[in-house]
């Protein structure tokens, strides 16, 4: 029978990689194979013992019926004395939604502002998903490159040539996912000067990494002089408190940005998890020092995995200042002779590595930098180390045919 019951929308749209390279790596280790995955943005810590505590005590004290879909009040109230505690930055409770992580804040944030057509500048390297959602909600991704020789930032100049009559909004996040990037306060100003000639575009600001910050202290753009009523910032809890099932994220905006995501998620998904809402109460409301022993476990391991992938025939490394990935080029290593396999991308690199090293990464064209792989180091140094050993066998041996 001749029928296709699956929407063009869903024919069209990527899978995410870093979840694919995930699946596969769960492949391969329930077929016996020793492999090591260093591709999903997971911290390997277990969330806060206070954090889960407070969750225990939302289930004892039945919090278990629908809640607001804009969130429960105390949740929206912590938020808000989050942004004013940690940023400086004075928002209402009306001007904040809570959802199912920072993925669906994206989500119902792209399907409440865009049209048919209309553009989303987006820096690249870029988080997975953000061109694919753009796409979901008829939105055109417009890519503006950063390579390593710029410490993997657009500029200015790139940001202002980008911007054209059909430019609806930038998104961007920092610290970067994927190359751990932070724009400095003298960036943002540059941006900010490019911005105010352009009073339509609305700014996204991803800071969901804006905790595992190690050289530099996180900015928001939504501080700087004219910006904070332009300005979404989206975050949540999944990385900087080990939070990642679950999964409660927010957006904080303009009141009519967030009355519109509120009207998508009501029809959508209604309200997040009524414990998990209680339990990111504990964890907004905590003093941030006590989540700083992740963030500087994840500090000693960026310094010893930086300094042994700068030693991998090859690998060029831009040393990150936040998150908890390295985004190597290995542009070099696609030129090599890689007897008689097939190694023309960061694709097949990936499945070489993952075929001979057992070793599971991320290709760069996923996030828009064909040429780079992602690693994840949030796992225990001695996983960390065993993974680049195991690389760098490899390539030394391939490296040494060739």
């Amino acid at each position: 029978m001749d029928r296709n019951f699956v929407a063009k929308r869903v024919e069209t749209m990527n899978e995410s990689e870093t979840l694919a390279m995930a699946r596969k790596s769960r492949e391969l280790k329930a077929q016996g194979k020793d492999i090591i995955s260093l591709s999903l943005g997971e911290p390997d810590f277990d969330t806060p013992d206070f954090i889960k505590e407070a969750g225990i005590s939302a289930i004892q004290d039945n919090h278990s019926h629908y809640t607001p879909v804009q969130g429960y009040a105390d949740l929206l109230d912590a938020i808000a004395l989050k942004l004013k505690r940690d940023q400086g930055l004075d928002y209402s409770p009306k001007q904040i939604i809570a959802s199912n992580g920072a993925k669906q804040s994206i989500a119902n944030l792209c399907l409440a502002v865009l049209n048919p057509g209309d553009e989303v500048l987006v820096p690249a390297p870029y988080w997975v998903s953000y061109r694919e959602i753009i796409r979901l909600a008829g939105g055109i991704a417009v890519e503006l490159k950063a390579g390593h020789e710029q410490d993997f930032k657009v500029s200015a100049a790139q940001l202002e040539q980008a911007i054209g009559p059909k430019t609806k909004m930038l998104i961007f996040s920092s610290p970067c996912n994927p190359t751990g990037a932070m724009m400095c306060s003298s960036e943002l100003l540059e941006w900010t000067a490019v911005l105010s000639k352009h009073p339509s575009i609305l700014v996204v600001s991803d800071e969901i990494y804006e905790h595992i910050a190690f050289d530099q202290p996180h900015l928001s753009i939504a501080t700087f002089p004219g910006m904070f009523h332009r300005t979404v910032i989206v975050n949540g809890m999944s990385k900087g408190f080990a939070m990642t099932g679950w999964r409660l994220g927010y957006l904080a905006g303009p009141v009519d940005v967030v009355d519109a995501c509120l009207k998508i998620q009501g029809q959508l998904t209604s309200a997040p998890s009524s414990i998990a809402q209680k339990a990111a109460i504990a964890g907004l409301l905590a003093n941030p020092a006590s989540i700083q022993y992740m963030v500087d476990a994840f500090k000693i391991r960026r310094d010893k995995m930086a300094a042994a992938v700068k030693d991998i025939p090859g690998f060029v490394l831009t040393v990150p200042p936040g998150a908890f990935y390295l985004f190597p080029d290995i542009s070099e290593c696609l030129t090599w002779n890689w007897a008689g396999k097939s190694v023309k991308d960061a694709q097949d690199f990936c499945s070489l590595m993952l075929e001979e090293a057992g070793v599971a990464m991320v290709p760069g064209d996923a996030f828009g930098a064909p040429g780079c792989v992602r690693l994840s180091y949030a796992a225990d140094w001695s996983i960390l180390e065993d993974a680049v050993q195991r690389i760098k066998r490899v390539i030394e041996h391939h490296y040494a045919l060739g």
